[in-house]
């Protein structure tokens, strides 16, 4: 297997479409068959479900792609890597949570943005577990984080203002004339709440969660809030993340706080770039 036909794989799997991806990577629709044919030959495993107009990957083609765009990530990371030295230009690899407090990253980020133009920043939202597993693996160079740190696994800095739970409602909902909700309140509410929170942060707050009625769970804000706004429930959210017109935010009270964290895999070498950064974010918040 080339790496080659691995980025022809890849290009299929999105398009959807053989002629497409063979446009794309400027080849003939024939050869890009014939490459992709040969690779589920070299494996024993049908790849794609072919129809008329368009390719669709089938169960072991789509493990089989997440292990490939694994793969070229890592490939272009290490490229990046090793084309740089000495200089300071390329890419830096950061998972990120949804935090107001993100806002402290990204004035470090504009700080090394003004000093060297050619470093480019990528950033990664997912759930702890796709991110967490990028970052042990050298995929990603960073994570700024709201969950506990494994000290024996990580360094850390904690990043300022840390962040205030509360409850996301509508504004001409009867309830935003509190201003703020207590436990109690919540487990009279349907409640929609964090997959990740309900790791770590929520029995913070509540200790068992069996006494509220949760009729949905969320991964990213946005969506939660759209639920929001559509009246199915109430979701328990970071302050400062809702931007919308028609949401407002109203805090638990006791207040319940959590604080951002910026992680790095401890003694892991950094790409002179990643270096660049972390000086940055230390001059900052150390």
């Amino acid at each position: 297997m080339e790496l080659r036909t691995l980025k022809y794989f890849v290009a299929v799997a999105r398009e959807e479409n053989f002629t497409r991806a063979a446009e794309k990577l400027f080849l003939t629709q024939p050869a890009l068959s014939r490459a992709i044919q040969s690779l589920e030959d070299e494996f024993g495993q049908k790849f794609f479900e072919r129809g008329r107009l368009s390719v669709k990957l089938t169960t072991d083609g789509l493990e089989f792609f997440r292990a490939a765009e694994e793969i070229l990530s890592l490939v272009h990371k290490t490229e990046t890597k090793f084309k740089t030295r000495g200089n300071i230009y390329g890419d830096v690899y950061i998972g990120c949570a949804e935090s107001d407090a993100m806002k402290f990253f990204a004035r470090a980020v504009k700080a090394v943005s003004e000093r060297y133009p050619d470093v480019r920043f990528n950033l990664y939202s997912g759930n702890i577990e796709y991110i967490s597993f990028r970052l042990d693996k050298g995929l990603l160079d960073f994570y700024v984080t709201l969950q506990n740190v494994d000290a024996s696994k990580y360094d850390s800095l904690t990043l300022p203002a840390p962040d205030v739970w509360g409850i996301v409602l509508r504004r001409d909902d009867p309830l935003a004339a509190k201003k703020f909700f207590t436990v109690e309140d919540l487990q009279k509410l349907p409640l929609i709440l964090s997959r990740e929170g309900m790791r770590e942060e929520y029995p913070k707050i509540f200790g068992s969660l069996e006494k509220f009625r949760v009729v949905a769970t969320y991964n990213l804000l946005f969506n939660a809030a759209i639920l929001a706004r559509e009246g199915v429930g109430y979701p328990l959210a970071l302050d400062g993340l809702i931007h919308d017109r028609e949401l407002c935010f109203r805090p638990l009270e006791p207040k319940f706080i959590s604080s951002l964290k910026f992680i790095w895999r401890k003694n892991s070498p950094l790409t002179p770039q990643a270096q660049v950064l972390l000086a940055e974010m230390k001059s900052l918040y150390a």
